[in-house]
């Protein structure tokens, strides 16, 4: 089924029994967790999801998104563009309990009164994948070199020679 919007509610049981295939946008400005991490957001994000059970009867969404992000810049905070892809495989359950009972290479996903919240999935997905720590190139950056050197004024540039922590027990040991 390919779809422009990603529809918000869906089946996923019927979906899964049908081996069906979803593909639509997500609009990013819709998904405020994700602006509360990465700040707000334009454009949308692509999305397929394949529908399926596997061979131990589990039913599964195999999945992969794609959006391009304005991510801050971690020393200037100047945004700067970030392509954000991720693959995943979800696991269907009806109770917390049974996500202990999935594999490792699936990620639970609750599926209550047989609805599915796409956009929350996608949303998830989308905060998962967001890197770590993003920074423009040195020579890009608007935070000049001598701001990233760390300086104190008045240090004393000298070294003084670090004491032993154990020279007590050696002390100790001489009285014996």
């Amino acid at each position: 089924m390919l779809t422009s919007q990603l529809p918000s509610r869906v089946e996923p049981y019927k979906l899964a029994a049908r081996h069906e295939r979803i593909e639509g946008l997500v609009a990013l400005d819709k998904l405020p967790r994700l602006a509360d991490e990465a700040g707000v957001q334009t454009g949308d994000c692509h999305v397929v999801l394949e529908f399926g059970v596997d061979a131990q009867g589990r039913r599964e969404i195999r999945g992969h998104l794609q959006a391009a992000l304005a991510l801050a810049c971690r020393r200037c905070l100047v945004p700067l563009p970030q392509q954000v892809d991720s693959d995943f495989l979800l696991g269907m359950i009806t109770d917390e309990a049974l996500a202990a009972e999935l594999p490792a290479s699936h990620e639970p996903v609750l599926v209550e009164k047989e609805q599915l919240d796409l956009l929350t999935v996608v949303e998830d997905e989308l905060i998962l994948s967001l890197p770590q720590v993003v920074y423009h190139d040195e020579a890009e950056c608007h935070v000049s070199a001598e701001q990233l050197v760390s300086k104190t004024e008045g240090a004393a540039t000298e070294v003084t020679p670090a004491t032993n922590p154990f020279a007590v027990l050696n002390v100790l040991k001489g009285k014996k």
